[in-house]
């Protein structure tokens, strides 16, 4: 006998398929119409295969603090086959490069700007004018036809933390959400707080911002999230400053990256320490550009230049320094007369600061001659390649184991090395050795020297590079691959401790970098 139930239904197939179509249809719109609410209401949705989630852009969820779990530590978003991101409504180009900035207490910022008279106490030099136009300093008046108008300044090089801090402001991916930040920037201005305690004080005074800001941030819930392994800061003095070793009265310096906290966080800096949690990121030279376009027309303005000398030197002798190579340099300078041209910054003979005096020697100039200074480094080597003058290393600390986000790897492709690791060791004929340097090889260096400046420069704070990334860009570039890789370790179920601020005693070693060129 025939079901009656499947016998009406078979006998009305046409209309059910209907009614099934219809109701397919109108799940389907709704779920299309959803993409386009979220678009209107600034919604981003990036799929997450690692948690099976959707991570919300807008909002999102609190995480739990107590540990760091790999639930908490998100990873980049997932592409497909094609590389293309995988997204539910659209892409969104800060996912993995939004910055969360601690709003920190004005003592570790703004009070030692608004009290820049004193810090330099015991100096007649006053920082107050070097803090105009957002940290570049008082535009240059009278650029000799040496340099552009309105692109040049009196920047002074410990400003780098207050640059640094004004350009992130116009970063384009900050966030007020931290839970979604790959990277927290700490805007503490350490190097001026430095300023103001160098000479004449104890140590407890000197570490006493220090100590007060690593208590201020174990305190906020974002430092919880990975114990602050994904905070950096920013300093304008060379790292070793900020590692005092004892507590001696005599030592030089604070203890800022020697406290328990402040092992856990990344420092940028213009001279990089042998710790693995300190990177090196170029001096502030005093070329500021607005626009991509005065970037391209200064380097076809080094292209053309006519350069009269062999090599250079800008600075001055240290005879306090045993096993400086500096008297050597001069020395060799002086002898070669018309081949090289001594600039020198000793006692106030030449005015070292304005960028007019160093430019119109280094633009002369094939060669630019760079030894260590009071520390490794110095800014004479961007002023150099600002110039297109190929520079010439005597030690790796000076530029190859620093600017490992902003120079390239290959350093014979726009340096010469000659390396001498101390006095004694002097052989060298300099003028001899530059002499013999092929014609073909040195316009090579010299392109590649030019092509370099746009990633030792910081744009100007007011506009926005349409294709070139300047220093600041490499800099945020590289700390957040940098605090990626810890994420990477913490998902793979790896303690992130493990060489995270550990020392390396071999990187500023000469066998690293071979014999030279």
């Amino acid at each position: 006998m025939e079901n009656p139930i499947t016998s009406k239904c078979c006998n009305h197939q046409p209309w059910f398929v209907l009614l099934v179509f219809f109701v397919f249809c109108i799940e389907l719109f709704s779920f299309d119409y959803s993409g386009f609410t979220a678009k209107k209401s600034a919604l981003v949705t990036v799929l997450d295969d690692n948690h099976g989630t959707v991570i919300n852009t807008q909002s999102s969820l609190p995480h739990d603090f107590t540990e760091i779990t790999n639930a908490s530590v998100y990873p980049l978003p997932k592409t497909d086959e094609k590389g293309d991101l995988k997204v539910g409504t659209e892409i969104d180009s800060c996912v993995g490069r939004y910055i969360f900035v601690h709003d920190l207490p004005s003592r570790f910022n703004e009070d030692l700007v608004n009290n820049c008279r004193l810090l330099t106490r015991g100096t007649d030099k006053n920082m107050c004018p070097y803090l105009d136009n957002l940290g570049f300093g008082p535009e240059i008046e009278n650029p000799e036809d040496v340099l552009i108008n309105n692109s040049w300044f009196l920047t002074n090089q410990f400003l780098l933390e207050v640059i640094f801090h004004n350009k992130m402001k116009r970063y384009e991916c900050l966030t007020n959400d931290s839970s979604i930040a790959s990277a927290i920037y700490v805007p503490f201005y350490a190097g001026l707080d430095m300023s103001l305690y160098l000479w004449g004080f104890n140590t407890t005074v000197r570490d006493s911002a220090s100590l007060g800001l690593v208590k201020w941030l174990s305190e906020k819930p974002e430092w919880k999230r990975m114990w602050g392994r994904d905070h950096f800061l920013v300093a304008g003095r060379i790292a070793w400053d900020f590692r005092r070793q004892s507590d001696n009265e005599t030592d030089w310096g604070s203890k800022l990256r020697f406290l328990p906290e402040s092992k856990n966080m990344s420092m940028l800096s213009i001279e990089s320490s042998s710790w693995n949690n300190d990177y090196a990121i170029p001096y502030p030279t005093c070329f500021h550009p607005s626009k991509d376009s005065e970037i391209f027309r200064w380097q076809d303005r080094m292209r053309r230049q006519n350069r009269q000398y062999l090599f250079s030197f800008a600075g001055a002798p240290r005879p306090e320094y045993q096993n400086s190579i500096r008297g050597k340099i001069i020395d060799q300078c002086l002898a070669s007369k018309s081949q090289c041209k001594l600039l020198d910054c000793n006692y106030g003979t030449t005015n070292c600061d304005n960028p007019v005096n160093v430019m119109k020697v280094f633009q002369s100039s094939i060669f630019c001659l760079q030894p260590p200074g009071d520390s490794y480094t110095r800014r004479s080597i961007f002023d150099s390649i600002l110039a297109g003058c190929i520079p010439v290393f005597f030690h790796p600390g000076t530029a190859y184991a620093q600017y490992i986000w902003h120079l390239p790897k290959n350093y014979t492709a726009y340096s010469v090395y000659l390396p001498v690791k101390d006095l004694s060791e002097w052989k060298i004929n300099l003028n001899e050795t530059l002499l013999r340097m092929p014609e073909d090889r040195i316009l090579r260096l010299r392109e590649e020297v030019i092509k370099l400046i746009p990633r030792v420069v910081y744009a100007s704070s007011r506009s926005r590079s349409e294709t070139l990334e300047d220093a600041f860009d490499l800099a945020v570039k590289g700390i957040l691959d940098r605090i990626e890789s810890v994420r990477v370790m913490i998902r793979e179920g790896k303690d992130p401790s493990i060489g995270f601020a550990d020392g390396d005693d071999y990187k500023y070693t000469f066998s690293t970098y071979g014999n030279g060129n």
